[in-house]
């Protein structure tokens, strides 16, 4: 089974656990463009909790990583709830996927200025940069697909589109926090480099360093796959 159809099994399994609550919001009356716009809102907040954690906070303290993992990820909960719940109700229209799209482009900016305000704050400044260049590669894989499909070519293939993007930055923030709160701090350095080779934060700026690689990579990898269709 490749990667694609794993991933995809996988989504398939996570709309169907999701049933339940898109009933549920079938019966309030809410609107898949009122869920796009709650997940946004819950977006800033995460991004929020970042920079008040930037200037308030301390460096090595936990929480504010911690807490934006769990906000981001419910931000992304609800990313997966407009989409399904617009096909409930019948509800899809050109302007709710394109509002859905433009929408999920400023979440993920603002997401990243978050992660890079941070980061840049207490002089994690190579990560700071690596944000931003995941960032771009985020961008980029959603503007290729989206300028291919304008042009009449479907382009849907690569491994990092958003819900793994969200997943990958939610998780390794909850991570961070779970394992920083049983182990303390801890730093592994050597005299053979003058910066820090791994230490708690690790353990979330790894994961933004895989995504600024892989986000680019799938980006171009669409362009080739464009390129070889038209």
């Amino acid at each position: 089974m490749s990667d694609n159809n794993l991933w995809n099994n996988i989504k398939t399994s996570a709309y169907k656990a999701l049933q339940p609550i898109i009933n549920l919001l079938v019966k309030t009356g809410i609107t898949p463009n009122g869920i796009t716009v709650t997940g946004f809102i819950i977006t800033i907040f995460a991004a929020v909790i970042l920079i008040v954690g930037a200037e308030t906070g301390k460096r090595g303290d936990i929480k504010y990583i911690t807490w934006f993992g769990i906000v981001i990820l419910i931000a992304g909960l609800f990313d997966m709830l407009d989409g399904q719940l617009a096909r409930k109700t019948g509800k899809m229209t050109k302007f709710g996927a394109l509002f859905d799209s433009v929408i999920d482009r400023y979440s993920e900016m603002i997401m990243f200025f978050g992660i890079a305000y941070y980061l840049v704050s207490y002089h994690y400044f190579l990560s700071g940069v690596l944000a931003f260049i995941a960032m771009i590669g985020s961008i980029m894989v959603s503007y290729v697909r989206a300028r291919a499909e304008g042009l009449g070519v479907d382009c849907k293939i690569g491994l990092m589109q958003r819900p793994e993007r969200i997943l990958t930055i939610g998780i390794s923030a909850l991570l961070y926090g779970i394992i920083s709160r049983f182990t303390g701090t801890f730093k592994i350095e050597t005299d053979v480099f003058p910066y820090t080779l791994f230490e708690n934060i690790s353990i979330f700026t790894i994961p933004i360093f895989i995504l600024a690689v892989l986000t680019n990579y799938t980006a171009f990898q669409r362009l080739n796959h464009c390129r070889k269709k038209m």
